[in-house]
């Protein structure tokens, strides 16, 4: 997670990629190095690599439609073995002022790969809510994180409040704060490397469970990555990530 462990998130149109633009290709190297288009948004984000005694990390965008993009992050991070060092992601870039209750669908599909999963990360979802509408970016009221998978013993914020069943499947629930911000992570019992869900699912339950209050939260950020601990080098492939938040 960000500040002092903050994980980031955002997401796009449930739309295999398929006729992929003239490869829009992009390298970002540099700390916050980004790149948008068609709708959707890749960052490199390394903002706890102050937290590594070494390593570095690169991220490419291969290809984008206006349904989804396709992209892969290469990394290697030594130190800190506790502290996040990064989350390349690909988000969808959302409309502000749009609440959680007016929203009916946010979904997404994404199908994704590591090349050695001898390491400490995750691969996770990350959407940020909060009642201003203009909130900073980097934060928000509520996070919710769907960890796709993780690999070494890497743990979300808070503690474990049992097992869950949301959009078809069973999930382990921790719930935390971090700082003023309340936390909600989802946490796949194995790697699930092709999803799609209503991600609205997870917010209804929360509303219905854990008094999320829906009608005044408002989205902020919906994005997809993973975020590195330690390991490597080893590299996430993003084959196709899309969302269709509305």
């Amino acid at each position: 997670m960000k500040l002092a462990l903050l994980f980031l998130s955002s997401l796009a149109a449930a739309s295999p990629l398929t006729s992929l633009e003239p490869r829009q290709q992009a390298t970002l190297c540099e700390q916050y190095g980004y790149w948008s288009g068609n709708g959707y948004e890749i960052n490199n984000n390394n903002w706890g690599k102050g937290q590594a005694s070494g390593g570095s990390q690169c991220t490419y965008v291969d290809g984008s439609n206006s349904g989804s993009v396709s992209w892969h992050t290469t990394w290697t991070w030594s130190g800190g073995q506790d502290n996040v060092k990064s989350y390349a992601n690909s988000g969808k870039q959302v409309a502000r002022g749009k609440k959680i209750s007016s929203l009916s669908t946010m979904q997404t599909s994404v199908s994704w790969s590591y090349s050695n999963t001898n390491i400490r990360a995750n691969v996770a979802y990350d959407v940020f809510t909060a009642a201003d509408p203009n909130h900073a970016t980097s934060s928000g009221d509520y996070e919710l994180m769907i960890w796709l998978a993780r690999y070494g013993n890497v743990y979300p914020i808070g503690s474990s409040v049992g097992t869950v069943n949301v959009a078809g499947r069973t999930w382990e629930l921790w719930v935390g704060m971090n700082g003023s911000m309340k936390v909600f992570s989802f946490i796949a019992p194995s790697p699930i490397n092709s999803f799609s869900a209503n991600v609205k699912d997870f917010f209804n339950y929360l509303q219905n469970s854990q008094g999320y209050p829906a009608s005044s939260q408002n989205l902020i950020i919906f994005q997809m990555g993973t975020e590195p601990f330690t390991g490597g080098p080893t590299t996430l492939t993003v084959n196709n990530f899309s969302a269709n938040i509305s």
